[in-house]
């Protein structure tokens, strides 16, 4: 008895599957992207005394807005 396995549909699949993943990693990395520049912005526009108010310095802001969006650095 011979059995036959339609492999075209299950490779289908998964590169259906594949494709959604990587969409919406992609979509991911832009919004993230665009948290970490609005909170560069909204940082920046503070005066040094306001910064100082939060405990930061201005060269702080950087990686202050990076750890917000994508954690801690390893």
């Amino acid at each position: 008895m011979a059995i036959a396995v339609d492999t075209r549909r299950a490779t289908a699949h998964h590169l259906s599957e594949d494709l959604s993943v990587a969409v919406y990693a992609a979509v991911q990395r832009v919004v993230n992207y665009r948290a970490y520049r609005r909170t560069i912005r909204e940082l920046s526009e503070l005066s040094s005394h306001d910064l100082a108010d939060l405990g930061l310095h201005r060269s702080e802001i950087r990686r202050v807005a990076h750890e917000s969006v994508y954690g801690t650095r390893p």
